[in-house]
């Protein structure tokens, strides 16, 4: 019955408390969208390439339209200048046999993106020189090569996603259980923080409730909204704003459930090392941001293998798998229950330590 108590009291505080609520539930959808709209809007690379006069047309050609904007330059006498008049990607021009391109490199991405069309255009017209090759061949040749030719045809195929697939695919998925463990970790510790310092839960102590009542009592009554806030969050990122699922929805759902639960129990335990909600704050940096570098938005496969082994310290890393695994690879639970496992031993082992903690505030 004491649990229940606290249970209700804390429900009560949270449904009064408005600004928390809007908060919890509607600030992570807020980021999240604009996060979607930001990321696919942005996932074509447009170009624009300046090319000199003495570049082959034939290589003009076969430079995309579509993906390229393409502006003809006579000879200059400052590539520098032109790229920075007219804002240029890169500057190509044919001097003696080679094809001298000079990258702005402002924005990485667009080099590389630029690079790759030179390629493909350079294989292209590599093509095209063995095509007219074969044209003044003897005809009984000809008809040999070209059915050699024929035979060589790209069919591509993807293991995940489709053709259409962008980085922020791979992103997204990590992304919502990151905001999932971020509002629901703030919240909780800074919450709890102020019952400490309004002396509530000294008075609680003061009482014969258990610890132990005391804890599962809070962790009840702010897990009740981490979990409302977390089917609010999957629901509207695979419904609304129409992220790819390639597995089943209720595996999603679990997980950052118990993503959010973690979250709940870390939070609530780095709370009691903070003396104000400032200092709640500062845990951020500490806690939160170190675990978006192991959670799999970045690559860690050429990193140093003690660096990425700290990733096995956070539940995020955890999480970041197995919702991958779900919603990018659609794999079930024989692929992710190491990864669910391994939240609860998080869940379970701080909310053992709150109960300890406790301890240290109780003055009978």
């Amino acid at each position: 019955m004491r649990f229940k108590a606290i249970f209700i009291r804390v429900v009560k505080e949270l449904i009064r408390d408005k600004r928390t609520l809007a908060l919890m539930l509607f600030a992570p959808i807020l980021v999240l969208t604009l996060m979607y709209f930001i990321f696919n809007t942005n996932s074509e690379t447009n170009l624009t390439i300046g090319i000199n006069e003495n570049v082959p047309s034939t290589i003009t050609k076969e430079i995309p339209k579509d993906k390229v904007d393409i502006k003809s330059y006579e000879n200059t006498h400052s590539i520098r200048k032109t790229i920075e008049k007219s804002e240029l990607d890169a500057y190509i021009e044919k001097r003696g046999s080679d094809l001298y391109v000079t990258y702005t490199n402002e924005d990485p991405s667009k080099s590389s993106a630029t690079k790759q069309i030179i390629s493909t255009v350079l294989q292209k017209n590599k093509m095209q020189d063995v095509v007219n090759v074969i044209e003044k061949l003897p005809n009984n040749l000809k008809q040999s090569n070209s059915k050699a030719s024929e035979e060589l045809k790209l069919d591509n195929h993807y293991l995940y996603g489709d053709s259409d697939s962008t980085y922020f695919d791979k992103m997204f998925p990590i992304l919502i259980g990151f905001f999932v463990f971020f509002f629901v970790f703030l919240i909780s510790g800074i919450a709890l923080l102020r019952e400490r310092t309004n002396g509530t839960l000294e008075r609680l102590l003061a009482t014969s409730v258990k610890r132990s009542e005391i804890v599962f009592g809070y962790l009840a009554g702010y897990g009740l909204f981490a979990i409302f806030q977390t089917i609010i969050i999957v629901f509207y990122a695979i419904y609304l704003l129409k992220i790819d699922l390639a597995g089943s929805i209720w595996l999603v759902i679990l997980i950052n459930i118990l993503t959010a639960l973690s979250a709940l129990a870390m939070g609530i335990f780095v709370s009691t090392f903070a003396n104000s909600e400032f200092q709640m704050i500062q845990f951020i940096p500490i806690v939160v941001i170190p675990q978006v570098f192991f959670s799999g938005i970045i690559p860690l496969e050429n990193v140093a293998s003690w660096i990425s082994v700290i990733g096995y310290l956070f539940p995020l890393r955890y999480a970041g798998d197995a919702l991958t695994n779900i919603m990018i690879k659609g794999q079930g639970f024989e692929y992710i229950w190491f990864d669910m496992c391994i939240l609860l031993v998080f869940i379970i082992g701080f909310t053992i330590l709150n109960i300890v903690g406790l301890k240290r505030y109780r003055k009978v």
